[in-house]
């Protein structure tokens, strides 16, 4: 499972409008990832280290995007190693690209983003050089769009198996006068059928005042069709309306 954690203060008082979640649903989708969750969580040292810590427990796949600049606000990494029970220690080699990158202006302050928790891999900035850090399933980005988001390529490209999505496919349509419950025991019932897909439902409320239900079915090409043609069927059985099938 893929998670995302989004931090800063700023965020969430509105002063900066985040773009990191939206462009990774499409980025995932591209490569037919689904994205389980996302935090946001302010600039709080122990509020941090206690969701890396469960992010850890958990395995899953985690990008955090911001806190890792050299400004008292920036405390993920400080957090990341109280979250794997280790010490901040210099690292060298992100610390020599720091050197390259400004020289004499790397002290005293903008040196400081070369401490990382100890056992840190470093993630390459190809647009300032100076590197992020992953630590156990956890990888950590600047804030910066135009810095995180090609990092985050590289993490995926250079150290896992992207699954074949040319056999998925998604399939959406609208049930018409009906409400999202009245579905749940025949949604229940095709999932239990088709345990490989994954079955949607999202109410709609028109501007007629009509109660609607979109549904999606994603999954292998075959088996999504067999479960969303099962879906269909079972719905005009009971009476229901369905506008024509799509592809989401």
């Amino acid at each position: 499972m893929v998670g995302l954690t989004i931090i800063g203060d700023e965020i969430l008082s509105g002063r900066r409008v985040d773009k990191h979640f939206s462009h990774a649903i499409d980025y995932f989708q591209e490569l037919g990832i689904d994205i389980g969750w996302a935090a946001y969580l302010g600039d709080d040292a122990a509020s941090l280290a206690d969701h890396f810590r469960r992010v850890r427990e958990s395995n899953d796949v985690t990008f955090s995007f911001g806190g890792i600049g050299a400004t008292p606000d920036d405390v993920t990494r400080q957090a990341m190693a109280v979250a794997h029970d280790v010490t901040i220690i210099r690292h060298p080699q992100a610390a020599a690209l720091i050197e390259k990158r400004f020289g004499d202006g790397a002290y005293p302050n903008r040196i400081l983003m070369a401490d990382l928790p100890d056992g840190a891999r470093l993630i390459p900035n190809e647009f300032n050089k100076i590197p992020g850090f992953s630590l156990s399933n956890i990888h950590c980005l600047p804030g910066f769009p135009e810095m995180a988001w090609p990092m985050m390529d590289w993490v995926i490209r250079s150290h896992y198996i992207l699954p074949d999505k040319r056999g998925l496919t998604c399939y959406s349509f609208v049930v018409k006068n009906v409400r999202e419950s009245e579905l749940i025991t025949m949604l229940e019932s095709v999932q239990q059928q088709f345990p490989a897909v994954k079955i949607s439902s999202l109410p709609r409320f028109p501007a007629e005042g009509l109660w609607q239900t979109e549904l999606g079915v994603r999954g292998e090409k075959l088996l999504a069709l067999q479960a969303v043609n099962l879906l269909k069927m079972r719905i005009l059985e009971n009476g229901y309306e369905v506008s024509q099938k799509e592809n989401c």
